[in-house]
């Protein structure tokens, strides 16, 4: 099956803003932001343009990528036959000490490039029949992405937009980012904002992880898949069971169920290993039990959240 199988009765919904001019709009108002940088919930006002210096993500004016391919090891409805178009930037708005990926979020293994290369890497996904371009840990580059989405997006993009987030993400960001991302996916970590400050050196996690998935909810609705099972347009979220409860899944799931819907679309991770410096925080040293994971599992059941991931159905 070719992506274009997928898309041919639907429209990604940055395409309408391109026609209008609005996209290149929203590209010069983001890059504006980037100096006093407020793209994501750090808000650390730096002049992101001139320094990276008391910056947490360390990345300038241009985005810093490590990888990108198609993967196929991504959510059913995002991978589906033909792999979904990852991008994989360097750097992080967080300081997870658990990350898988800590060479590339904590040590910004990648390279500079310009909005035009950026915009290459998608129209070749696209070319090699990816379902859908994924911006993985995007949240302190989207001025970044959204220029390359508007140069993409005139010389043929026609593919969903991944949004593939940590969860920590502004109100501003996702203003501009409205109309633009057709998908988004966030991470939901932590039920305890304390917790989320332990383990990930953040500050009001919960409070800014939640809003932000209203506000994803509110631009794009429940996931919604194509004939083939393929994501076109909507909210998927993701949750790592952390050892003994520390990511506080029922105060996620009650959250999805009662504020945003019991339609949410969740992928109900139990792969947690310790990684990067988990050894040193107990009970992070050590992976999740079966029991510490059903009993997560147990908890959709009583919030009625049923649109598992297959891999959990």
């Amino acid at each position: 099956m070719k992506p274009a199988d997928s898309v041919t009765t639907f429209e990604p919904a940055y395409v309408s803003l391109l026609r209008t001019g609005e996209l290149g709009s929203r590209a010069a108002q983001a890059c504006q932001h980037l100096q006093d940088c407020d793209l994501c919930a750090r808000y650390c006002h730096m002049n992101r343009r001139e320094t990276i210096k008391g910056a947490i993500c360390r990345t300038g004016e241009r985005a810093v990528v490590n990888s990108f391919g198609p993967h196929h090891g991504e959510e059913d409805p995002l991978r589906g036959t033909n792999g979904s178009g990852t991008i994989f930037f360097s750097w992080c708005n967080l300081r997870c000490v658990f990350c898988q990926n800590w060479e590339i979020s904590h040590k910004g293994l990648g390279r500079e490039v310009a909005p035009e290369e950026l915009a290459d890497m998608m129209l070749g996904l696209q070319h090699r029949g990816c379902h859908n371009i994924n911006f993985v840990s995007p949240s302190h580059v989207v001025a970044q992405i959204i220029a390359a989405v508007d140069i993409a997006a005139q010389q043929g993009l026609r593919l969903p937009l991944v949004y593939n987030t940590g969860g920590y993400d502004s109100l501003e960001a996702l203003a501009l980012l409205d109309g633009i991302i057709d998908i988004y996916m966030p991470d939901m970590k932590y039920g305890d904002s304390a917790i989320a400050r332990k383990y990930s050196i953040v500050r009001n996690y919960v409070e800014i992880n939640f809003a932000a998935v209203r506000e994803m909810h509110r631009q794009v609705g429940d996931l919604q898949l194509d004939s083939n099972g393929v994501a076109l347009r909507g909210l998927l979220v993701r949750h790592l069971v952390l050892p003994e409860q520390l990511a506080g899944s029922e105060t996620i799931l009650a959250f999805l169920a009662n504020e945003i819907s019991g339609n949410t679309y969740l992928n109900l991770m139990d792969q947690y290993h310790p990684c990067y410096r988990a050894d040193e925080y107990p009970p992070l040293d050590r992976c999740v039990t079966a029991d510490e994971f059903n009993d997560a599992l147990q908890l959709t059941r009583k919030y009625g959240i049923t649109r598992l991931d297959r891999r959990l159905a």
